[in-house]
């Protein structure tokens, strides 16, 4: 009995794993909401360790007096369906997905925002609202 229930473990646990791989391991910027006036839009990076552990953090410069405000949290391990970002510092919470090249806004079942506040400055004068997604970059 005992082999059973640690094999139906083993099996948990690699079927687990195997649903949740990484797409990538290390560090990605990306801007998903974009800045219009250069008033100190905060950079947001997220880090993926081989392991599958995810921290997103950002670093914001302000533009009056060049003091530098920046946040890591660790938000688990990956799950390709949505991962939950809470920073402290500036109360900020938002739902992503992401995958090798992309990262997505999205509602905390995991659907894509689309937002006017998502569109560039020239895709803001030909759509009222555009899919809040941005590349991830190396």
């Amino acid at each position: 009995m005992k082999k059973i229930f640690s094999l139906v473990i083993l099996c948990i646990s690699v079927l687990s794993f195997a649903q949740t791989k990484a797409p990538f391991a290390g560090h990605r910027s990306f801007n998903i909401m974009e800045g219009f006036s250069g008033t100190g839009t905060p950079s947001y990076y997220l880090d993926l360790k081989k392991n599958g552990d995810v921290s997103f953090g950002f670093v914001q410069v302000n533009q009056a007096d060049g003091t530098e405000t920046s946040e890591e949290v660790n938000a688990g391990k990956y799950n390709s369906k949505v991962m939950k970002v809470a920073f402290k510092k500036n109360g900020e919470n938002f739902y992503v997905k992401f995958d090798r090249d992309n990262i997505y806004l999205t509602d905390k079942d995991g659907n894509i925002l689309k937002s006017e506040d998502c569109c560039s400055a020239m895709e803001s004068a030909a759509n009222d609202t555009c899919t809040c997604e941005s590349k991830l970059y190396k």
